[in-house]
């Protein structure tokens, strides 16, 4: 049985865009990150689109996301040794648990490194199972959260290339501020960056994956799509959506639609004031619809008498508070609403359309929030 409340997820849309992203970057390559199921989406069905789209790397924050992409790109029972040049890669983006570490050398992650201890867990556990562990240096330019601080950068790699089994084919770091093509901090990241790059290579590193540049970098830094950076990390573009203060270089598309149905129609005399708080009040007769969807389900808060859906192919204003689980909307202009009736909270309708962004905006927040908000009962569903 369908559920009340359902958001699509339009494949094909999310192939063109890839391949947008893509033709955007060339000759750089593009790891599309899924991590958290997928921003909470259902990772299946996008790593399968995106494979099969020629997407051959694939990013996550921690273990279970990666075994979980594996067992979708992987036969039953292939092994890191088994595996071809050039087969699809699954990369852990953040940092790796000494417990984990074992696990994911032998599932053949490709893992970061932190620092130098680290890499000593990852080197033994590749010899002890007798693999090369693919590595990736983590640098902290400026993010201040994860990496190797850029002054210890070139000991540590130093001490890293000694150890044995590990390929350390590739080196990365992480924008703060990349949303903001004004701001300078970005800017010198990447002189930063490069400059490390430059004299790890001097020393005798052949790095063949050097990124840094995620969404946001991609709209607002051509350069670090340009050498020596060789890879760039797209996630939010992929759904069409952009941080709202930077360039939109991207001619991406809304991959989502959030829909729900209607509960019931009245018309309600003046005077009535509508949901908790009482925060709205008719000041005439009005046709008011109640929607089966509220903040349990993702509609933010913020939208409470302010934010639109559609019905009938016609915006209507949300008023009164948004509950957990309905909402209400004047549906004044929209001829026999009934109950059961389609309502798009967000998505197209027509030449109109309400994204994941609008809602940002009016919560004062980006669309990954919106995204990962939506509730774990609203039913996920791949199109396309």
């Amino acid at each position: 049985m369908e559920r009340r409340v359902v958001v699509e997820i339009d494949l094909k849309a999310l192939v063109r865009n890839y391949r947008k992203i893509a033709a955007h970057v060339k000759p750089a390559q593009v790891l599309c990150v899924l991590k958290a199921n997928a921003y909470g989406l259902g990772v299946a069905d996008y790593v399968k689109a995106l494979a099969s789209a020629g997407c051959t790397m694939f990013g996550v924050a921690e273990p279970y996301e990666a075994l979980e992409l594996l067992r979708v790109l992987a036969p039953a029972g292939s092994s890191v040794n088994s595996r071809k040049a050039g087969a699809t890669e699954v990369q852990m983006l953040s940092s790796v648990l000494p417990d984990e570490v074992e696990p994911m050398v032998k599932a053949g992650v490709i893992l970061p490194v932190i620092d130098v201890a680290t890499a000593k867990l990852i080197s033994a556990a590749a010899v002890k199972a007798k693999v090369v562990a693919k590595v990736h240096f983590k640098l902290d330019t400026g993010m201040g959260r994860l990496g190797i601080l850029a002054k210890d950068a070139l000991q540590v790699m130093r001490e890293v290339k000694k150890l044995p089994n590990l390929d350390c084919e590739g080196v990365f770091s992480h924008f703060p501020m990349a949303y903001d093509p004004k701001d300078p901090f970005t800017k010198r990241q990447i002189k930063i960056f490069k400059s490390i790059v430059a004299a790890a290579e001097k020393e005798g590193f052949k790095f063949k994956k050097v990124h840094i540049s995620a969404s946001d970098g991609i709209n607002n830094f051509p350069e670090t799509a340009k050498k020596p950076f060789t890879v760039v990390r797209t996630g939010i573009n992929l759904h069409g959506s952009f941080d709202p203060y930077g360039r939109k270089a991207l001619k991406v598309e809304p991959v989502l639609s959030l829909k729900t149905r209607v509960a019931q129609v009245r018309e309600l005399p003046a005077g009535t004031t509508l949901g908790y708080g009482r925060t709205w009040c008719l000041n005439a007769p009005t046709k008011v619809a109640t929607i089966s969807a509220g903040y349990a389900d993702g509609l933010p808060l913020a939208l409470t008498n302010c934010g639109f859906v559609f019905i009938g192919g016609k915006r209507c204003k949300i008023i009164g508070r948004i509950s957990m689980d309905y909402t209400t909307v004047d549906v004044s202009g929209v001829p026999n609403v009934k109950p059961g009736d389609e309502v798009v909270c967000f998505g197209k309708c027509g030449k109109d359309s309400i994204t994941p962004d609008d809602w940002a905006a009016l919560k004062g927040t980006h669309a990954y929030d919106i995204i990962c908000s939506l509730g774990n009962r609203v039913q996920r569903i791949a199109i396309g």
